[in-house]
């Protein structure tokens, strides 16, 4: 299975890549999502560390059963060969109705085929008022004319 953009990645596609991954993850279908990774894929995410499509995708349903209304901006920061790395912002509320804007950072490493199969986040939430949030676009895809993190100032 190839995954396309391909590495190795210019600037113009690896910024492909990581709006495919934005729109993936704003989908918020576990099922969708997990097809960019490897069968054997490591991620670190926070503190949690994971192996594999099965562990991702549980990773996944329980994130999204938790963060939920989420809407995701992922920015390009920097490529070269196999690798990429992002910075994101993500908006979500809990179950009591409590509004978070979560920032961080991802390192990438794809292989020949696309997939990735190496995934590092950092993250970090910071609660927010629902009045001071950002991303208002109906849930799905990040419509193309919205704010990048840099316009929004992020």
């Amino acid at each position: 299975m190839s995954r396309p953009p391909l590495p190795p990645f210019t600037a113009e596609t690896a910024a492909q890549k990581v709006r495919l991954a934005e729109d993936a993850w704003n989908s918020r279908d576990p099922a969708r999502v997990v097809l960019a990774y490897t069968p054997d894929s490591r991620w670190r995410n926070r503190a949690e560390f994971l192996e594999g499509r099965a562990a991702i995708e549980a990773f996944l349903v329980r994130k999204w059963s938790r963060e939920l209304d989420y809407r995701l901006i992922k920015e390009l920061w920097a490529c070269a060969g196999h690798r990429i790395a992002v910075r994101f912002a993500y908006e979500w509320h809990d179950d009591s109705g409590q509004w978070f804007r979560s920032y961080g950072n991802e390192n990438w490493e794809f292989d020949d085929a696309g997939l990735m199969r190496v995934r590092i986040a950092s993250i970090n939430d910071r609660p927010i008022a629902e009045g001071d949030r950002k991303y208002h676009w109906p849930l799905g895809r990040r419509p193309d004319d919205h704010p990048g993190l840099s316009a929004l100032g992020f």
